[in-house]
C-alpha cells in the first residue's frame, strides 16, 4: 500500500514541477505474476531521447526544414525547395519593378496622346478644312520592272528601278550665289529636340531642301534612330515644333534596313546605304517604294573605312547647292577620302575625286557650294573644322574653323543649302548651326 501512495506522491511531484506536461499510471502484471505500477511523464525539453549516433537530431532538422519548405510552398502558391524559391522571390520583385515602370510610361503616353488630341481639335477649329488639290502631272518616267539604260549614262551601263514615277519638285529658297563662298565660321549650336530611348544615343535627322510637295513639304522634319541591329523606322514630323514635344506625325517603314548615319534627304526621296552592302538606295517617300538601286563601285562598307567614332560611317550621303553628293573610300584610295557626284534619280556617279584627307583621321564631313569641310573631333567640346577640298581646282588645304560639340559625342554633321543650317546629331540631341561665308568663289 505504501508503495502505491509513494508513487502517487512522486507521479504529483512531477505533475507539479512540469507544470501542464501530460502523465499517466498504467497497473499490470510483470512475467512472474507480480503486480506493477508503470507511470510515464513527457520531457518539457526533450522531443526525443538523444542517441550516441546523433540520428533524432538530424531526424529533427529534417522535419523542421520540411516544414519551412511547406511554408515556403504555401506562400508562393506552389511547393519549392528554398533555393528555388528565393530566385522566385527575386524575380517577382524584378517583375513588380518593371510593372511599375511600364505604368509610368503608359501614364506618360496616355497624356502626351490626350495633348496630342487636343492640339489636333484646336487646329481643326481654326482652319477650315481645305481641298487638297490634285498633284502635277510627272515631268518624268522610270520604267520597270526591270533594267534599262540611262539616257545620257556610259553605254551599257544599267540599273535596276520599280515602276516608280519622279514627282516634280519646287524651285529650292536658296541663299544668293553672293553667300555661296568659303566656309568663315560656325555658330553656337542650337538644340531641337532629344531622344527618350538608348536608340537614340546616335542618328540623322534633316529636312528637304528641294521638297517634292505634297504630301511632305519643306518644313517636315524627317529622323531616324541609328542604334539597332535592324534599323527601319523613318520618323516624320510636320515641323520643328512637333519635333522638340516629341509627336511624330508618321511613322514610315523602310523595305530594306539602313547603315548608320549617312542618310539624306533630296527632291522627296530618301538616300541611304542598304545594311551591310555598298549598295545605295533611293527611297520614294510619297509612294513609300525603293525607286532606283546601285553599289557604289569598291567602297568599303560596314566597319571598312569609318570615320574616327566608328559606327560603320563607311558611306555617307551629302547634299549641297550642287546636288547629290557621297563621301567614302575605297581599297585603292588607302584610306583617303573619295568624293563622288550622284544622279538624283539613277544613283550613277557621274564624277569622281579622290582627296588626300585620311577618312579614319576626321570624325565627320559634309559639303558646302562643291567644297568638301571636315571636322576634327566628335567628343571634344571645343574642336575645329581642319580641312577643306575644293572641287573645282582639286584641291585641299588645312584650316582651321572653330567649332563646338555641345554634348561630346557628335555622330552626324549634314548641310541644308535651303537655309545655309548645319544639322548635327549630339549624344541623343538634334542640333542645328548657322554658318557664314565669304563671297569669294576660289581657294
Amino acid at each position: 500500500m505504501w508503495t502505491q501512495t509513494l508513487l502517487l506522491a512522486l507521479l504529483g511531484l512531477a505533475a507539479g514541477a512540469e507544470g501542464q506536461q501530460r502523465a499517466s499510471l498504467r497497473r499490470g502484471s510483470e512475467r512472474g505474476g507480480r503486480c506493477q505500477y508503470i507511470f510515464t511523464v513527457e520531457s518539457p525539453a526533450e522531443a526525443s531521447c538523444p542517441r550516441a549516433d546523433g540520428s533524432v537530431e538530424t531526424e529533427s532538422i529534417r522535419e523542421r526544414l520540411s516544414l519551412l519548405e511547406a511554408l515556403v510552398g504555401q506562400m508562393l502558391g506552389t511547393e519549392l525547395p528554398p533555393p528555388a524559391a528565393a530566385a522566385a522571390d527575386q524575380e517577382l520583385a524584378q517583375l513588380r519593378q518593371e510593372r511599375d515602370l511600364l505604368d509610368q510610361r503608359a501614364v506618360e503616353l496616355q497624356r502626351q496622346v490626350e495633348e496630342l488630341t487636343l492640339l489636333r481639335e484646336r487646329c481643326t477649329q481654326a482652319q477650315p478644312p481645305q481641298q487638297v488639290q490634285p498633284r502635277p502631272k510627272p515631268t518624268s518616267s522610270l520604267r520597270g520592272p526591270g533594267s534599262t539604260s540611262v539616257p545620257g549614262g556610259r553605254p551599257g551601263h544599267v540599273f535596276v528601278v520599280e515602276t516608280q514615277t519622279l514627282h516634280p519638285f519646287t524651285k529650292p529658297h536658296f541663299r544668293s550665289p553672293e553667300g555661296c563662298g568659303e566656309l568663315l565660321s560656325v555658330e553656337q549650336p542650337v538644340t531641337h529636340g532629344k531622344a527618350d530611348t538608348m536608340a537614340g544615343k546616335y542618328g540623322v535627322w534633316f529636312q528637304d531642301p528641294e521638297s517634292a510637295g505634297l504630301p511632305y513639304g519643306p518644313e517636315t522634319v524627317w529622323r531616324i534612330d541609328a542604334v539597332a541591329k535592324d534599323v527601319r523606322q523613318l520618323f516624320a514630323y510636320e515641323g520643328m515644333d512637333e519635333l522638340r514635344r516629341g509627336f511624330p506625325w508618321k511613322v514610315l517603314v523602310l523595305p530594306e534596313s539602313a547603315e548608320s548615319t549617312g542618310a539624306t534627304v533630296f527632291r522627296g526621296s530618301l538616300y541611304y546605304q542598304r545594311q551591310r552592302s555598298r549598295t545605295l538606295l533611293r527611297y520614294d517617300l510619297a509612294s513609300e517604294r525603293i525607286a532606283a538601286r546601285r553599289d557604289l563601285p569598291h567602297a568599303a562598307f560596314h566597319g571598312q573605312q569609318p570615320y574616327s567614332w566608328g559606327g560603320f560611317t563607311d558611306i555617307d550621303l551629302a547634299v549641297d547647292e550642287r546636288g547629290l553628293w557621297v563621301i567614302y573610300s575605297t581599297s585603292k584610295a588607302k584610306g583617303a577620302i573619295v568624293l563622288s557626284r550622284l544622279d538624283p534619280a539613277s544613283l550613277e556617279v557621274t564624277r569622281t575625286w579622290e582627296t588626300n584627307i585620311r577618312k579614319n583621321m576626321v570624325a565627320n564631313a559634309f559639303m558646302i557650294c562643291g567644297r568638301l569641310y571636315t571636322v576634327a573631333s566628335y567628343s571634344l567640346p571645343n574642336t575645329t573644322i581642319n580641312y577643306v577640298y575644293n572641287t573645282d581646282t582639286g584641291q585641299s588645304q588645312a584650316i582651321a574653323v572653330p567649332f563646338h560639340n555641345r554634348y561630346l559625342y557628335n555622330s552626324m554633321v549634314d548641310y541644308n543649302p535651303a537655309n545655309g543650317k548645319l544639322y548635327a546629331w549630339d549624344n541623343f540631341h538634334m542640333v542645328t548651326y548657322d554658318v557664314k561665308q565669304t563671297q569669294t568663289s576660289g581657294l
